[in-house]
């Protein structure tokens, strides 16, 4: 992206050009928390396994033990937060694993992919041809060949720059290759709908196993980003984000949701195999599995997030790379600071889309003047998407705090209950916070001109980036 310059015509132009594609899309907004998505604390939460629901007496036990140790109220307030947003119920009896950046996540799917026996379905935003493409490339193959099922999706946008040749050679191989919202018209098998993208990083193995987060397909996650694993990169600093494996019961629900996507778009049937085999408890922990998509009633990741944040009695740390807060977000973050929750939003310093950071930082000063914390990530490109409330209620996931990932994208979040996973991601929130810069309310209003009139111009072409 090149720099946005600052001449008085130019400006005028970009900023004539901004109100006309505002005044097109003034009926556009982020769906309101309605009032039936209200709860009340006398609902009995009930609880799902791999067999399906749980019995009252079964529910109140394993909350029960869950509660023990720690401050009861925070998590029946979450739990009941969760139990209210209609979607996918609360799977107890899973394991999780939580990676971080691109090496430690990628050994962790080359190990998964090996040991693949029946299927493999992958859905990804980007999938490059370059050296980590290459090897995941050259395993679905060799997978494939071995009689193991490759199924994958991957975006058309996200992947405009990855030769065609690249998944023409995995089609030849025999894996059902599906192209997401084709650019291309003559491509399509529904209708043109080139806005609305799939951003899910979604892989599941043999229908036991599965992996979600932010990483995409990509050689940019090669080095890891905290300082003892720090690797430089010749075009830039490393990647930061943040991933997760699971197994269990829950794996089931992310299953649905990639099956759901192929049925969608209107791709060729699947070939049969196993894809719900039966499931046991894996650990301890309880899991909710949120898919959103453009067509839904409402966005449930968001819903979920403004919900949790409303329900917020000590902490709200969040961790996202894209962060562009809609009047309802901010709102619900500010509320919570001046009721004394400690608000803290770590956000990146540099990125690779320059016109979505300036517009998240046009909104630094209402934020931080309604007394919300603010930081910036240093020495790596921030791609993290995660936050952890109260110290009971955590997620992970593809969701950016952004008009496109809440208004056009497809994308999917883990939301987590317990204190124990919580303080994993609470613990990684730190290690990121320690190399952070807080931006104070008095230094950013001493930000320069030239920094407020990108924020503008950022700022109104929000609704598109």
């Amino acid at each position: 992206m090149s720099a946005v310059h600052t001449s008085k015509s130019v400006f005028q132009k970009s900023v004539t050009a901004s109100l006309m594609v505002l005044s097109l899309c003034s009926g556009c907004a982020l769906p309101r928390v309605v009032p039936d998505m209200k709860f009340s604390d006398t609902n009995e939460v009930r609880l799902e396994d791999g067999h399906g629901p749980l019995s009252v007496q079964k529910s109140r036990e394993i909350l029960s033990r869950l509660k023990e140790g720690q401050d009861k109220n925070l998590l029946e307030r979450h739990l009941a937060v969760e139990e209210a947003i209609a979607g996918s119920p609360l799977i107890v009896g899973n394991k999780l694993t939580l990676l971080q950046d691109g090496p430690t996540t990628y050994q962790a799917m080359f190990a998964a992919l090996r040991n693949a026996r029946d299927h493999i379905n992958f859905e990804t935003y980007i999938f490059e041809a370059d050296e980590v493409g290459q090897r995941f490339a050259d395993l679905l193959i060799e997978k494939q060949k071995s009689g193991v099922q490759v199924n994958l999706i991957y975006d058309s946008v996200g992947a405009m720059n990855t030769p065609k040749e690249f998944f023409q050679r995995l089609t030849d191989s025999g894996i059902k290759v599906l192209e997401f919202n084709p650019i291309n018209p003559l491509a399509l098998k529904k209708g043109w709908q080139v806005n609305q993208r799939d951003h899910r990083k979604l892989l599941i193995i043999d229908g036991k196993i599965a992996f979600l987060g932010g990483i995409n397909i990509s050689s940019v996650y090669s080095g890891g980003s905290f300082k003892q694993h720090t690797k430089v990169r010749p075009n830039g600093p490393p990647w930061r984000d943040t991933h997760l494996q699971l197994e269990g019961p829950v794996v089931g629900e992310l299953q649905k949701l990639f099956l759901n996507t192929w049925a969608r778009q209107k791709a060729d049937p699947l070939a049969p195999r196993t894809y719900f085999p039966p499931l046991t408890n894996k650990g301890s922990e309880i899991v909710r599995a949120i898919g959103s998509a453009p067509e839904a009633p409402y966005n449930l990741i968001y819903a979920t997030f403004i919900s949790a944040i409303n329900s917020a009695e000590s902490a709200v740390h969040i961790t996202n790379a894209y962060f562009v807060p809609d009047q309802q977000l901010r709102t619900a973050l500010i509320n919570a600071a001046q009721r004394g929750v400690d608000v803290k939003l770590i956000l990146p310093s540099t990125t690779d889309s320059w016109p979505v950071l300036h517009a998240g930082q046009a909104y630094y000063d209402e934020l931080l003047a309604g007394g919300v914390k603010i930081y910036e990530r240093r020495g790596a490109l921030l791609h993290v998407k995660s936050a952890v409330l109260d110290g009971v209620w955590s997620t992970v996931g593809s969701t950016n705090l952004d008009w496109r990932s809440l208004l056009h994208n497809e994308e999917i979040n883990a939301v987590i209950l317990g204190a124990d996973f919580a303080a994993q991601v609470e613990a990684v929130f730190q290690a990121d916070l320690a190399t952070s810069t807080q931006i104070t309310l008095e230094a950013w209003r001493q930000r320069s001109l030239d920094r407020r009139i990108k924020e503008l111009l950022g700022k109104m072409w929000a609704y598109w980036l």
